[in-house]
């Protein structure tokens, strides 16, 4: 017959019963923890590669885009390419070519005018020129800055007097847009941004005047 516990005994069993129980919660928070833990890093990954994934993509259908006709996309060859300090009247606004002023416009981003003439030069040099009419929305004026980003050989400013909402222009091509959601913008910018039309490709866009 089992001897009866010692209130040490029962001490030390209600103690190492309490502790079996502690170590038990604890497993337990720690697997909830752990869990949850590799879900969000599992979420993470899977919504970095779908980012990663679209952002190939959308790169892929540009460059595909840009391998073909861009739909009415305007061709000026044949322009000429003096150097002038005087006003020059171009046939068209903005200027896709033409005698321009000797120093460029610095690549960037721009919320006032820049100078048609210096504009021209930075477009010899390979730049594209996004420009767009003052009044066009905030929202779109957004989209075209976003657009725009850092990218190099890229002037975004406005044109008080072009006939289209937006416009995008290399030296001897340009494309009127009604949007900044039009998807040949980007195909135009890949395809002319130091495109095979350009005069003088490699030609810096920095290190002239800002404007």
């Amino acid at each position: 017959m089992p001897q009866p516990r010692t209130p040490h005994e029962e001490r030390q069993a209600i103690l190492k019963a309490l502790k079996a129980q502690q170590r038990a919660k604890e497993r337990r928070k720690a697997g909830l923890i752990y869990g949850t833990a590799a879900f969000l890093a599992a979420s993470i990954i899977t919504a970095v590669a779908f980012v990663v994934i679209g952002d190939v993509r959308q790169r892929e259908e540009v460059k595909a885009a840009a391998s073909r006709p861009i739909e009415g996309e305007q061709d000026f060859p044949d322009q000429a390419r003096n150097h002038t300090s005087a006003p020059v009247s171009y046939p068209r606004t903005p200027a896709a070519g033409g005698d321009h002023a000797p120093v460029w416009t610095n690549c960037g981003i721009y919320t006032a005018p820049v100078q048609q003439e210096r504009a021209v030069h930075s477009l010899e040099h390979g730049a594209v020129w996004v420009s767009y009419r003052p009044d066009l929305a905030a929202d779109q004026i957004a989209d075209l800055t976003a657009a725009a980003g850092s990218q190099p050989y890229l002037l975004l400013s406005p044109v008080p007097d072009q006939e289209a909402p937006i416009m995008a222009t290399a030296w001897g091509k340009q494309l009127a847009l009604q949007s900044s959601s039009d998807e040949r913008l980007a195909p135009f910018i890949k395809k002319y941004r130091q495109g095979p039309q350009t005069p003088e490709p490699g030609a810096v866009c920095t290190g002239g005047v800002q404007g």
